[in-house]
Formats: structure tokens, C-alpha cells, sequence
């Protein structure tokens, strides 16, 4: 298990009045089961996730089935533990924040099982939370967090998107992927020359020794005059090179930072034109591929050469965990809404849409 410092001391007793003050998160949306408790929306008093890495590696990939018996394993342990963490316990608790959605089913409902049982048995109010959401909510749990309106890249392994992030909470997307997210073609990559897994943190690792010029790559969409992505063709240009370049010396390092050289400088040049669109002169990243060090040091000098404030989360909130999670639901509960006992996981969630939620009086609209 990893874990988190606390980011203050424990809670103050005005933290328990509010509904969305001191708020434990539960995220199972993968194959990291974690916990997390945090006061007001912005402060971390306990971050714990159990990996599930050493499980799937064999595979090359997350087997769904073995995920959710993971999760069933390690999520009550991991929840004793945050608890203790914040140095709280559940009758402290003003109300409950979990993944609904997206991600694999299973998963899903392990987390979900547990908070609105916990929710039942304590009578705490409790919120589903959109997976996404919680990415862009972990933007407020810096240690400076951002000024908005701000342009967000969020990138991980099942998703690529850009958003205008309005103010917390309120955020349209501008726009996405069309097939591979660019965290699964790392993965896809990695998997394909048996670099191991997770692939991008492998593909990051080896590209630091290599050429990022040595091999031509395509740039897909670079100048399709959208703010989509595509990455399945990416993947295919190295799965032709390797067939035609069998026998033939050259260096993985090259090969890797080549490749991520060009999902880098779509990444980041799409991100500045959506900035651009839109008159915004703040940036930020979010999710698992947020971590990549490319990534960070490509856009943090696209930032500086144009002007642009960045926000970077540090790596512990750019890969899942449950205090983004929790962050995100102090939010729904100050609105008043309220997950129904009887709503289900949704694998496909899109962020914003399609929660189902029994609106209190201060809810919005």
C-alpha cells in the first residue's frame, strides 16, 4: 500500500456539520483499490491505494475478473486504514463519495457495494462520482491550486480528452479520442516487444537514454483543425515498423522515445491550440499520464514559451487514487445530491452526464 502525508492535521468539529466537509472516497474503477479522507474539499488528511501491478504483469494488461476479486480482497482493509490514517472514524464522517463510473463493471460495483452499505448503516448521505470528474477534482488538491477558467489535458490509460474547466465542478469538453486513449497505446506498445507492464511507465523509463529523432512517426490529426486524438494509427506505424525492420539493428530506447516524442507533441500542441480557441492563459494536466516526465517537461516549456500558467499535480494525484475522489464529492454534496441506494455502476459514465441523483434543496438548477 501506498500512502499519502496527511496535508494538515485532523479534523476540526466544524468539519463534520457540512455535508461536503469531511468526506471519505472510495475509488475501484481499475485495479487500484484505495481510500481516502479529506476535509473540505481541499484538504488530505489520508490517502491509502493498494496496487494491483505485481497481479497483472504476467498478463501484460488488467484481467477484469482477477481485478474485481482484488478489490474485494483489499478494500475494507484499505478503508480500516485511511480511517485510521485521518484519525477519524466513520460516526466523524458527513457524508460518502465513490467511483460510479467509467471503468471496468466489477470493479465498479465492489466499490460501490461497500459505500452504500456504509452509507445504509450510518445514514450518511452519499454521492456517485464520475472517474473523470475526480482527475480534473485532484487539480484542487495541490498544494497551489489552480485559478480558472483554465484548459485541462486529461490523459490516461482509457481516456484522452480536453476540457474548459470553467470553476470546480463545471467543466465542457472540448475534445477526445477517437479510438486509442494515449495511455493504452503505450501499453499497446510496450505489450507488443514484451517491454513489460505498466508499458508507459516502461516506455518512459527506457525513452530517457534514447533518440526521440531516430525513428520517423506519424503525428496523428496534428493538423486536422479539431481537438481530438487518435493514437490507433500511431500504434500501427510501430507495429509496421517492427515487421520491417526484423533483423536490423536499432535501439529500443530510440524506438520508445521516438514513439513518445510523437504522442507528446500532439498532446501538447493540441492542448495549446484549445488555450488559443478559447482565450485561456491558465493550463493543466490530469490523470495516470500526467506522470509521464515527457509529458510534463514538453508542456511545462510550451507553458513558458507562450505564456501560459501550468498546473502540475504531483504523481500521487495524477494516478487513481480516492482522494480526487473525495474532493470531487465534497462538491456534490454541498450541491444536495444525493445517490439513490438502488443506482448501479455504469461502465461508460461520460463526465457530467447521466448520474442518477435525488437533488436537495441546494442543488443546482
Amino acid at each position: 500500500m501506498a500512502k499519502c502525508e496527511p496535508s494538515g492535521p485532523g479534523p476540526a468539529d466544524s468539519d463534520a456539520q457540512d455535508p461536503g466537509r469531511l468526506v471519505l472516497g472510495l475509488e475501484t474503477s481499475c485495479d487500484e483499490s484505495a481510500a481516502s479522507v479529506v476535509a473540505g474539499g481541499r484538504r488530505v488528511l489520508s490517502s491509502v491505494v493498494a496496487s494491483q501491478v505485481k497481479d497483472h504483469a504476467p498478463f501484460g494488461g488488467v484481467v477484469p475478473e482477477l481485478a474485481s476479486r482484488r478489490h474485494l480482497e483489499n478494500l475494507a482493509p484499505v478503508v480500516r486504514a485511511a480511517l485510521a490514517e485521518a484519525g477519524v472514524g466513520l460516526g466523524d464522517l458527513s457524508g460518502l463519495a465513490v467511483t460510479q463510473g467509467p471503468g471496468l463493471i466489477g470493479a465498479l460495483l465492489v466499490g460501490l457495494s461497500l459505500a452504500k452499505a456504509l452509507a445504509w448503516s450510518r445514514g450518511l448521505p452519499i454521492v456517485g462520482v464520475s472517474h473523470l470528474e475526480g482527475h480534473l477534482a485532484a487539480l484542487d488538491l495541490c498544494e497551489e491550486p489552480p485559478d480558472y477558467p483554465l484548459v485541462a489535458l486529461l490523459v490516461s490509460g482509457g481516456h484522452t480528452s480536453i476540457f474548459l474547466v470553467e470553476e470546480p465542478g463545471r467543466q465542457r469538453e472540448l475534445g477526445q479520442t477517437v479510438d486509442d486513449a494515449a495511455g493504452e497505446a503505450f501499453d499497446k506498445v510496450a505489450k507488443l516487444y514484451g517491454l513489460g507492464y505498466p508499458g508507459g511507465v516502461v516506455i518512459d523509463r527506457l525513452a530517457k537514454s534514447g533518440d526521440p529523432q531516430a525513428i520517423a512517426l506519424p503525428r496523428p490529426r496534428l493538423h486536422d483543425g479539431t481537438l481530438d486524438f487518435s493514437f490507433s494509427g500511431l500504434k500501427t506505424a510501430v507495429v509496421y515498423f517492427r515487421r520491417d525492420h526484423q533483423g536490423e539493428p536499432y535501439r529500443m530506447e530510440d524506438l520508445c522515445a521516438s514513439f513518445q516524442e510523437a504522442v507528446v507533441e500532439v498532446l501538447v500542441k493540441k492542448t495549446l491550440a484549445a488555450a488559443q480557441e478559447h482565450g485561456v492563459g491558465r493550463l493543466a494536466l490530469a490523470g495516470g499520464v500526467a506522470a509521464n516526465q515527457r509529458l510534463r517537461q514538453a508542456m511545462s516549456q510550451a507553458a513558458r514559451e507562450n505564456g501560459l500558467r501550468l498546473t502540475l499535480p504531483p504523481l500521487d494525484l495524477c494516478t487513481d487514487n480516492a482522494a480526487m475522489i473525495a474532493a470531487a464529492g465534497c462538491l456534490h454534496l454541498r450541491w444536495g445530491e444525493r445517490l439513490p441506494l438502488e443506482a448501479d455502476a455504469i461502465s461508460r459514465l461520460p463526465l457530467g452526464g447521466m448520474l442518477p441523483v435525488e437533488p436537495g434543496p441546494a442543488a443546482r438548477g
